[in-house]
């Protein structure tokens, strides 16, 4: 538990109005390390070793089981987020975890919590439109943990006008999230045009010889633009802790 959330815990136990073995519970679950909930062992510290807290991957779990992990890890206070989440089992989830909210353009469940230290503005650019689930994902994940997110959306290389109209607003970012399938070759065009620490999400958007996002992926890891950080295919999610990494100040 981080020092200001100790502090603000403190003064409410001080008010009165959180109960002492309710605050010694609180306390045990941000420190303890793990705890066990739904088939699953919670990591409540993992925030405090690597400044990203624990988050639900859902796509191969039961509603049953976001909705357990989901509320487990919300109970420290700081909310939780839970990813891969398809419309009809978000549904499920939210009918045993009311205050979870649905972000259906992200494919994702967020339980909003308190506030975390700024991480740094994140600019999250995608080359079209069919790779905006992925780019929301990685949006969602930046600004869960507590980065500012600046959504640079169909600025790809087959109209590059569009993307040289937006290069102010993505070089005054702190570091930037280029998302492209096809060739792929937006990350490398944006890399020979800022200095911002920048990772690059292949994405399985296309067809044929695209062989669902493997040429974008190769494409990227072939960069002429030194400096480019690759994550896998469609990882939204894992790109965004690259780019707050990147850009939280640090202390």
């Amino acid at each position: 538990m981080d020092p200001e959330r100790l502090r603000q815990l403190l003064e409410a136990v001080a008010r009165g109005e959180v109960r002492p073995e309710e605050a010694a519970a609180q306390v045990a679950a941000a420190t303890g390390g793990t705890a066990p909930i739904a088939d699953a062992v919670l990591d409540h510290a993992r925030d405090a070793r690597t400044g990203v807290p624990e988050v639900v991957l859902g796509e191969w779990k039961t509603a049953e089981q976001v909705a357990a992990i989901l509320q487990g890890l919300a109970s420290g206070g700081r909310g939780a987020l839970a990813t891969r989440i398809a419309h009809d089992k978000a549904d499920a989830v939210r009918q045993l975890v009311p205050e979870a909210e649905h972000v259906a353009a992200a494919r994702a469940l967020v339980i909003r919590g308190a506030p975390r230290p700024h991480a740094g503005t994140i600019a999250v650019v995608c080359a079209g439109t069919s790779d905006v689930p992925v780019a929301e994902e990685a949006a969602l994940t930046a600004e869960f943990l507590g980065a500012t997110v600046r959504r640079v959306t169909d600025v790809g290389v087959a109209g590059l006008h569009r993307l040289l109209g937006r290069l102010p607003e993505i070089r005054s970012a702190d570091a930037v999230v280029v998302i492209a399938g096809m060739e792929g070759a937006l990350p490398s065009v944006l890399a020979g045009l800022t200095d911002r620490p920048l990772v690059a999400v292949p994405t399985s958007v296309g067809y044929g010889v695209g062989v669902g996002g493997f040429v974008a992926m190769a494409a990227m890891l072939s960069s002429c633009a030194p400096g480019v950080t690759v994550v896998n295919i469609d990882n939204g999610f894992g790109a965004a802790v690259a780019a707050v990494r990147a850009a939280r100040p640090r202390q």
